[in-house]
């Protein structure tokens, strides 16, 4: 069961308030990141393998590193050319040339509407995206449905956080940053582990979204649950 009134609001973004098909959208960005890069050397496949494991030591990551620095430290192993050149090739490819994967993900007339909403309803709007992506990334993926950083208080990204989904530290970091508390704060996303077993884990109430939900077999979510259209009339009989 829901409060009625909540002091943050925070949204996922992959699959949430950006509509995707993950699968899709990672294979397809991927080829168009390889590409911009430019290093022919590196064969696409080492290329691809090492961005999956930096991710997955992001993902793992204990605090003890920024995301930026666990991702970068594992990739710098497996790829013999300059870090720092490709950490610079990414940044320029994802202030630029990334715009152009929109066309793997899909259309949300809606999310603008759910962050004023939220804007209106609580005290802080939070946007608690997986932080493995670099803070113009994040930039160009909210352009994308219209929606910009300054429209949050706090927008994650893998230069300012230590831990990643589905660990509940990812949560109490955030709140922590933020001076919530668990109860005070409502957790909006599209996945059963990432976000709804996450968020709990945390204390943290949360309301999945359905139209493009990614399921956990270990944890399926009982809790609240619907549409986004379903999602942004419970915020809007929120009280102020």
């Amino acid at each position: 069961m829901l409060k009625d009134r909540y002091k943050a609001i925070l949204f996922d973004l992959d699959g949430t308030l950006l509509p995707m098909d993950m699968e899709v959208f990672t294979n397809g960005y991927f080829k168009e990141l390889y590409k911009t890069v430019n290093l022919p050397q590196i064969p696409i496949q080492s290329f691809v393998d090492a961005i999956w494991k930096g991710t997955y030591s992001m993902m793992k990551n204990d605090g003890s590193k920024t995301n930026h620095d666990a991702f970068w430290d594992t990739f710098s192993k497996l790829i013999d050319h300059d870090v720092d050149d490709i950490d610079k090739r990414c940044l320029g490819f994802y202030a630029n040339e990334f715009r152009l994967s929109k066309h793997y993900t899909q259309d949300n007339p809606l999310a603008v509407r759910a962050v004023k909403t939220a804007r209106r309803k609580a005290d802080k709007v939070i946007l608690a995206t997986n932080p493995i992506f670099p803070m113009v990334g994040q930039e160009t993926r909210l352009g994308w449905i219209d929606l910009k950083k300054e429209d949050f208080d706090l927008v994650t990204c893998y230069e300012n956080e230590r831990f990643c989904k589905p660990n509940p530290k990812y949560f109490e970091a955030v709140l922590n940053k933020m001076s919530l508390r668990p109860d005070e704060c409502l957790m909006i996303g599209n996945d059963e582990k990432e976000d709804m077993l996450c968020a709990t884990m945390a204390g943290i109430d949360a309301y999945l979204v359905e139209d493009t939900m990614i399921r956990c077999e270990e944890h399926p979510w009982d809790g609240e649950r619907g549409s986004f259209t379903d999602m942004l009339k419970v915020l809007e009989g929120l009280n102020n």
